[in-house]
């Protein structure tokens, strides 16, 4: 489970600049809020808000996830509790 987040959240911090780098590169193109502004630094923490806000979105699927397996596993044990229990009264 930690391999499949950690390869989730490496392959969209390797596809941010490959976006930012499409989106400058094609001139057709309306402007993006992270190029619309003329200061650097600017521009420059637009794309960190920006790589941050996947970053969270991307977390918050992972942990919808784990919440779901997480809910799976407690099922069956709780199953498996019951069934013990059921055998000890008898």
């Amino acid at each position: 489970m930690k391999n499949t987040i950690a390869a989730v959240m490496t392959a969209s911090l390797a596809l941010v600049p490959v976006s930012c780098v499409w989106a400058q590169g094609n001139p057709g193109a309306s402007p993006s809020t992270a190029t619309e502004h003329p200061d650097e630094i600017v521009r420059m923490h637009q794309q960190v808000a920006a790589a941050n806000r996947e970053y969270n979105r991307e977390v918050a699927a992972a942990k919808k996830v784990y919440d779901h397996k997480k809910a799976e596993a407690k099922k069956k044990r709780d199953a498996a509790v019951e069934v013990a229990h059921s055998g000890v009264s008898q």
